[in-house]
């Protein structure tokens, strides 16, 4: 709840102690941000692909990028799509062109942290960890690390305006087929 007097929409930067800034916004704002990364992750966790592409704006970036090129200000990124249209080439890619062993994955996300934000933008970022089951197989840990994400406003709710997937280990298994 807003403390009195705070205007829906205001924002103001608040520093923890030993923490880096974080940026308070109000409930409804967080709400919708929270609700973005929770209908994210059921879209890629549900294998329906056709969905992926719809959590972003048309001018999107969408990058998978190891920690070690991130931290080091390298330009490598294991994936790069640099609007929406690509990210439909993918689904199709996967659904049409790829071959592999089929797996599901689920997906769990932290809760956003918010670095900044103003009217219409915010700037969030959220740790992950992506478990994969192969069919004949358990389910194993894939991927772990942290979405570094700007979310604008539309008229259809929050979107991805670019999302940057940084994934701790420099080692991928085998190949990622999906969205992380």
């Amino acid at each position: 709840m807003s403390p009195p007097g705070r205007l829906k929409g205001e924002y103001r930067s608040a520093q923890r102690e030993g923490s880096p800034s974080v940026v308070e916004i109000d409930f409804a704002a967080y709400h919708a941000l929270v609700q973005l990364y929770a209908d994210y992750a059921y879209a890629v966790d549900s294998g329906d692909w056709d969905l992926w592409p719809g959590f972003f704006v048309d001018d999107c970036r969408y990058r998978l990028v190891p920690r070690e090129n991130h931290e080091r200000g390298l330009p490598l990124a294991t994936l790069s799509f640099e609007s929406k249209g690509m990210l439909k080439d993918r689904v199709y890619g996967i659904r049409e062109t790829l071959f592999h062993d089929p797996y599901y994955q689920r997906h769990v996300v932290g809760a956003p942290l918010v670095r900044a934000a103003s009217a219409g933008r915010i700037e969030s970022e959220a740790n992950y960890a992506v478990f994969r089951t192969k069919l004949d197989g358990p389910s194993t840990v894939f991927n772990v690390g942290r979405y570094l994400d700007v979310v604008v406003a539309t008229a259809d709710g929050l979107k991805f305006e670019s999302r940057t997937v940084v994934f701790d280990s420099e080692m991928i298994p085998n190949s990622i087929i999906y969205p992380i």
